[in-house]
């Protein structure tokens, strides 16, 4: 394999004006830096990425953290990371946290000590002492999605309230009365966060939350199974349940059609977190959706404002709501197409806003 010396002899340069045009120094005249970049075509040369790290104290890796890697929220959260990383001459190493904490804090040592430049986090555990302990030790670090209070650093999320008070409105205007929510982790922020809107949102219209109707999940699909099924077992079961991510509702239609129930003659069914196929399931599933891949490419720019010296501010977008077959809408038989709530309208709590964390 070619080395350095062979591409400085093959330039007619020293090693010296290599290393410098291989790293866009100004000093390297066009001609020399064009002699370099043809002998390192001609010999298939590879700079050494670790000697150069030594070097320059950097390794152009981004760690990330993300909670479940089986979630396809998360799978296109990570896509677009990766893709925008890319794009700013940065590679991505991926941890899945399979919402486990022991398993968040094994990919966040683990990306430390491969000497990430920054890191994005998706907190599963949002006790863990590792993340307070790296931020004083000054690493890069960007909150996506998920956050830890009191933790200052950006944080880059959607905002579901307004999306949330729209889908109860909906709900309510289709004539549903007894509403249930499958909550996620109430240690998680999005978890207790989804449910408070949600609360809120009924309290605005004057109708309460029972304690029978919210059900606890972890935002996978059994979870959100078992809980369809406690509701189900109730003298008085909910008219409609908003599971508060996709995997639970997935996992609540299931129980619901294993009781030989339809949705939404039976029971009115939504969910947090749009994807793809949720088009193609029968009926199509009302859902809220989040602007999944700006979130990801936001939270990658600040993460390089960070590793640069600067301090960017948190960033928050408003999620949105889909409005499909599975809560009882109108629409023409068969039509797998979403249909169009209300014509958007600005919400106090879904502005577009960026602020300092």
């Amino acid at each position: 394999m070619a080395g350095i010396k062979d591409v400085a002899a093959e330039a007619g340069v020293s090693v010296a004006t290599v290393s410098r045009a291989l790293n866009g120094h100004p000093s390297v005249s066009p001609a020399a830096r064009a002699r370099v970049l043809a002998a390192v075509a001609a010999l298939g040369y590879r700079p050494n990425a670790v000697a150069r790290s030594l070097r320059t104290d950097q390794t152009r890796t981004l760690g990330l953290v993300i909670s479940d890697v089986l979630n396809p929220y998360f799978t296109a959260l990570a896509r677009a990371v990766e893709e925008e990383a890319r794009a700013l001459g940065y590679s991505v190493i991926i941890g899945n946290a399979d919402e486990q904490p022991e398993l968040q804090d094994h990919h966040v040592r683990t990306l430390l000590d491969r000497r990430i430049d920054g890191l994005l986090l998706s907190p599963t555990d949002p006790g863990s002492p590792l993340i307070p302990d790296a931020v004083r030790a000054g690493t890069p670090i960007v909150f996506v999605d998920r956050w830890v209070p009191g933790v200052k650093v950006p944080v880059v999320r959607a905002d579901g309230r307004g999306a949330v008070a729209d889908l109860v409105a909906h709900l309510l205007r289709l004539g549903h009365r007894r509403l249930a929510i499958i909550a996620g982790p109430a240690a998680t922020t999005t978890g207790s966060e989804r449910v408070d809107a949600f609360r809120a949102a009924l309290r605005e219209h004057g109708v309460a939350l029972p304690d029978a109707y919210i059900g606890q999940g972890d935002f996978q699909a059994e979870s959100g199974r078992r809980a369809a099924e406690r509701f189900l077992d109730l003298p008085e079961p909910p008219d409609a349940v908003f599971a508060a991510d996709n995997l639970m509702a997935l996992g609540a239609l299931d129980a619901i059609r294993a009781r030989g129930l339809s949705v939404p003659g039976d029971i009115a069914l939504a969910a947090f977190d749009d994807i793809p196929w949720f088009v193609h399931t029968d009926p199509p599933i009302t859902a809220i959706a989040q602007p999944t891949e700006e979130l990801g490419r936001a939270a990658v720019r600040a993460l390089v404002e960070r590793i640069d010296g600067r301090t960017p501010d948190s960033v928050t977008l408003p999620a949105r709501l889909v409005v499909r077959r599975s809560c009882g809408a109108p629409g023409p038989a068969g039509d797998p197409r979403p249909h169009p709530q209300t014509p958007p309208h600005p919400h106090p709590h879904t502005t577009v806003r960026r602020s300092n964390p």
